[in-house]
């Protein structure tokens, strides 16, 4: 099937090719009687401008480049709404593609944005190094989001992660819990200004730290939790789980119910990100709140200062984070006993 062009266009709305122009970038200069006649043309051919040709001819890119870390986290998908609102409203278009977790195949996915001349890119949660990025930087304005760096030519968007932890587990020392473990994000974006913040919070409580290395995963959850029951006896299992994110969180839920045991009743948990998932009426998950819309406009924001030019100096936005409490998380009961025939753990 033949793509209609701006000429068929132009010939079928009886003007010329550089009024069509002026109509698809919406310039003002046309008038209102022959912007109709354009469009109903357009629709009739269903003839759609092409985004980069547009960019090239007026060498203004109106293209954002957006790298997701995991299309699978729903975390991402509500930073993407907040970005894609506030730039539709500017006139921008968004191209999306994800490095799946691999710090290779982001590279390969940075390039493949690049190839499309952006005006700028937004990473979420990347793990590629920071001289990638800053390569990448070079080329056009980059915006961060979940991830820090130090780069002046590079602009960030982050929640402060170390008092999301230490929020996550006032809750739970408040509940009676005094066995607490982080499942935590490995190497991962964030993962370690979170794993500080646990630390620093249970030590403030007078109690000993656990962390399992995990990954932001829902099978990084499973796994944590096994290796948990495989290392601590049911009496000495922690009673209070900080989970790395929402979806790790998951995971760790459905081990402990495969292995018998009660959420909340036997093991609290707490998530982290506050995601659609965490507020679903059968999981209903305490998490701790990022600002996940406002962290999208707030990155395109400063990706357009940086277009326009309007500075140079990078922006650091820290957001601070807030606890939600709902079923995932009880008082302390009293040690884990064995499990009973009916499924779920004795007292």
């Amino acid at each position: 099937m033949v793509r209609p062009t701006m000429e068929d266009v132009a010939e079928r709305a009886g003007v010329s090719r550089a009024l069509v122009s002026l109509v698809m970038r919406n310039s003002p200069k046309v008038s209102d009687a022959r912007r109709a006649a354009v469009l109903r043309a357009a629709e009739e051919l269903g003839y759609q401008p092409h985004v980069m040709a547009r960019s090239l001819a007026s060498r203004t890119s109106t293209v954002l480049g957006v790298m997701v870390n995991d299309l699978r986290n729903a975390f991402f998908a509500d930073v993407v709404e907040g970005l894609d609102a506030a730039a539709q409203a500017a006139g921008f278009d968004l191209i999306l593609n994800t490095g799946g977790r691999s710090p290779t195949r982001e590279w390969n996915a940075l390039h493949n944005l690049l190839s499309f001349r952006p005006a700028g890119i937004i990473l979420l949660s990347p793990v590629v190094p920071a001289a990638s990025i800053q390569v990448a930087a070079k080329q056009c304005p980059v915006v961060l989001v979940s991830r820090t760096i130090r780069a002046s030519t590079v602009d960030t968007v982050n929640d402060d992660g170390e008092a999301g932890s230490a929020l996550a587990v006032d809750h739970l020392a408040g509940l009676g819990h005094r066995r607490i473990a982080h499942l935590d994000g490995g190497g991962a974006a964030g993962a370690a200004q979170r794993r500080r913040g646990f630390q620093s919070a249970m030590r403030r409580h007078g109690l000993e730290p656990i962390v399992v290395r995990s990954e932001h995963t829902d099978t990084g959850g499973e796994k944590a939790v096994r290796e948990l029951l495989a290392t601590y006896s049911r009496l000495d299992l922690p009673t209070g789980l900080v989970a790395g994110n929402d979806f790790n969180a998951v995971g760790a839920i459905s081990a402990l119910e495969e292995a018998g045991l009660r959420v909340p009743e036997d093991v609290s948990v707490v998530g982290y990100d506050n995601t659609s998932l965490a507020a679903l009426r059968h999981l209903s998950l305490t998490t701790v709140d990022q600002p996940r819309t406002e962290m999208g406009r707030l990155a395109f924001e400063a990706l357009i200062e940086r277009v326009r030019g309007e500075r140079t100096e990078p922006v650091r936005h820290l957001l601070h984070p807030s606890l939600v409490v709902r079923a995932t998380t009880a008082p302390f009961l009293g040690p884990i006993g064995p499990v009973s025939a009916t499924g779920g753990a004795r007292r």
